[in-house]
């Protein structure tokens, strides 16, 4: 198997599972006796979340329209065990697709058990690392993207009050929190970050589909002056997004995708100042090709700003004006002069 430890450069495919939905939770498309192909397992929230799991999706529907295979889905209820998820990929690996990729850290354990169990099945993990000579981990620098998004906030704000919303309290949210601290205060140290956090570190994504509580953090941080808030936490920033649209001057930062282009974000996207964008997509269509092509890759797979693989969006012209300096600081992290820090 290959080994790489950048990003080789690609992007996505599309999807439907016919497995056990008592077993293995929602499937998103029926298709029986289709040809075995790639399965992906969505994390909490689902395809539909207009981020994070939507990123995975579009590199699932390039991969089905440029490499002419059929992807098969399914979704991670609210509350999973380890051994749900374990249970869902073995029955992905068993019915015989290849790869199987699991969306997001929650299914860290659940891929490591079962490659061990299927060494001939290539697996992919979006978010944590797994050492296998079989699975591919697909990690990102969510901390350098969340600089720039810091960048764009420190010069945008009018209030010199902006805000961090995490879906839950652990080492991956964190690194978004950190790198948005960073950037906002190495622009502008007068400027005060508020941090909220929707969950702690529950293990069960719980933080990642409770828009409404998002929508309220949201409202409360607008009650104390920000009129920027950057939210990470997947399906729930929609409703910070939404509440944020409510006010006149207010801006909200979209993550994962690129938010403003998201078609059910459509309605607030006059709101959305930029996104820092994380390329799932592209890391996920690349295993499908590498698979695809006889060579599957293996190891780690980083994915950052030099690799393209996380970057600041720009939809809306909302940061034309200020483009020069987020172009700066991006080429002072490619080039070392700027380290980003991955805890706050």
């Amino acid at each position: 198997m290959r080994r790489v430890s950048k990003l080789a450069a690609s992007v996505a495919a599309t999807v439907a599972l016919a497995l056990s939905a008592a077993a293995c939770g929602e499937s998103s498309t029926e298709s029986e006796g289709a040809e075995k192909g790639p399965a992906v397992a969505f994390d909490v929230g689902g395809r539909d979340d207009q981020s994070f799991n939507e990123s995975a999706a579009r590199g699932g529907d390039k991969a089905e329209e440029e490499l002419g295979v059929e992807v098969f889905y399914q979704t991670a209820r609210e509350g999973e065990t380890d051994a749900d998820r374990e249970q869902r990929l073995t029955q992905m690996a068993e019915a015989g697709y290849d790869p199987v990729i699991g969306v997001g850290f929650l299914y860290g354990t659940a891929v490591e058990r079962a490659a061990e169990q299927f060494p001939d099945t290539t697996f992919g993990i979006v978010d944590s690392v797994v050492e296998a000579d079989n699975v591919y981990s697909m990690v990102f620098a969510e901390h350098e993207a969340s600089y720039l998004a810091g960048v764009a906030a420190a010069l945008k704000t009018q209030t010199n009050v902006v805000g961090f919303i995490g879906g839950e309290n652990n080492p991956l949210i964190q690194k978004f929190q950190a790198g948005f601290e960073q950037g906002v205060a190495d622009t502008s140290p007068d400027v005060e970050v508020l941090v909220e956090y929707l969950y702690e570190n529950s293990g069960t994504g719980a933080g990642f589909a409770d828009p409404a509580k998002a929508k309220e953090k949201a409202d409360g941080m607008i009650v104390r002056d920000a009129d920027i808030i950057y939210t990470a936490a997947g399906a729930s920033g929609n409703g910070s997004i939404e509440e944020v649209a409510k006010h006149e001057g207010v801006w909200a930062i979209g993550v994962d995708s690129d938010q403003y282009q998201q078609e059910g974000l459509a309605e607030w996207q006059d709101h959305i100042l930029t996104s820092a964008v994380k390329a799932v997509d592209v890391a996920v269509f690349d295993l499908i090709q590498s698979v695809e092509s006889g060579e599957p890759l293996s190891g780690v797979g980083e994915y950052g700003l030099a690799e393209e693989g996380v970057y600041l969006a720009t939809s809306g012209g909302f940061i034309d004006d200020i483009q020069a300096e987020i172009d700066a600081a991006r080429e002072g992290i490619i080039n070392g002069d700027i380290e980003v820090s991955q805890t706050p």
